[in-house]
C-alpha cells in the first residue's frame, strides 16, 4: 500500500468558509480597524484556498501566512497551513501547525485526523493508531470511517493484518461507498490469497468512479490478479485501461511496461 492515496485526511478549509477566531490579535478596539483586519484576513485565506485547489501550494502558503499575520489566533489558518506544508513534504512545519491548531481549539477534529495522516506519512504508525483511536472514542467525531481507514493502514504497516482488516470492514459499515477503505481491503485480500474477493472489491471501487489515479491502480491490480488466474486477455484489457486512464502516473506507467512484456 502507498500513503500518497491510501490515507484519508480531512483537508480543512478547501470547502469551508474561513472561521476566524474572535480575537484578531490586535491591540486596537476600533471596530472599523478590526473589521478591516478581518476582511483582509478572509481575502488572503480565500486566495490561498484557490491556489491550493489549483496545486499552487507555495503561493497558497504565502497567502496563508499573510492571513495568519492578521488573525494569529485562528486555528483554521494553522490547519490549512499544516495541510499546505504536508503537500510540500515539510512534515515538521506541518506537525507544528497541527499541534498549534489543537492548542487553540482542542476539539478541532480535522487537526487530529490530519495529524494521524502526517504520522502515517512519517512512518510513525503506533502514534497514528493511538490518535485514530482517540478520534474514534469521541462520540462527536463526524467521520469515523476516515479515522478507521487511517488506523487500518497504520495497523497494516505494523504487520497487524487481522486488526487492519477489522478496521477497514468497520469503516465500510459506517460508509459503504468510502472507496479508500474498500481498496485497502482488496489489497489485503490479494496479499492473503483471497483473489476472487479482491477482484470483487476492486470492481466495486471502479464502479464508484474514484478518480483517474485510483482507477488506474484498480485496473493494474485487477490485471495482475487475472495474470495469476491465467486469463491473459482480461489482464491485457485492464492494463490498457490503466495506461489510458492515467498515462503519466505511476500505475499507468507500470501498466504500459507490463503490456510491453506481454506482447
Amino acid at each position: 500500500m502507498r500513503t500518497t492515496r491510501r490515507i484519508a485526511p480531512l483537508i480543512a478549509g478547501l470547502g469551508l468558509a474561513l472561521q476566524l477566531a474572535t480575537s484578531l490579535g490586535c491591540a486596537t478596539t476600533d471596530p472599523a480597524k478590526v473589521a478591516d483586519k478581518e476582511r483582509r484576513a478572509r481575502s488572503h485565506y480565500g486566495l490561498a484556498m484557490n491556489h491550493l485547489r489549483e496545486g499552487r501550494t507555495g503561493i497558497a502558503i504565502r497567502e496563508l501566512l499573510a492571513a495568519q499575520a492578521l488573525s494569529p489566533n485562528d486555528p483554521w489558518i494553522d490547519l490549512s497551513l499544516a495541510e499546505a506544508y504536508r503537500l510540500k513534504a515539510h512534515n515538521a512545519e506541518s506537525e507544528r501547525h497541527l499541534k498549534r491548531a489543537l492548542e487553540l481549539r482542542p476539539d478541532l477534529h480535522a487537526a487530529k485526523l490530519n495529524l494521524s495522516v502526517l504520522y502515517i506519512q512519517s512512518e510513525r504508525y503506533e502514534e497514528a493508531v493511538q490518535l485514530s483511536q482517540e478520534l474514534l472514542g469521541d462520540a462527536t467525531f463526524p467521520v469515523p470511517w476516515k479515522a478507521l481507514t487511517n488506523q487500518g493502514y497504520a495497523l497494516y504497516k505494523l504487520g497487524r493484518n487481522a486488526e487492519a482488516r477489522q478496521a477497514f470492514e468497520h469503516a465500510l459499515e459506517y460508509h459503504e461507498r468510502f472507496w479508500p477503505a474498500r481498496l485497502d481491503l482488496a489489497i489485503l485480500d490479494e496479499e492473503e490469497g483471497r483473489r476472487l474477493e479482491a477482484l470483487e472489491s476492486l470492481e466495486q471501487v471502479l464502479a464508484l468512479k474514484p478518480g483517474p489515479v485510483a482507477e488506474a491502480e484498480c485496473h493494474y491490480r485487477i490485471a495482475t490478479i487475472y495474470i495469476s488466474l491465467g486469463n491473459r486477455a482480461k489482464a491485457v484489457h485492464h492494463l490498457s485501461a490503466a495506461s489510458e486512464t492515467k498515462p503519466s502516473g505511476e500505475w499507468g506507467k507500470r501498466s504500459a511496461d507490463y503490456l510491453k512484456r506481454l506482447r
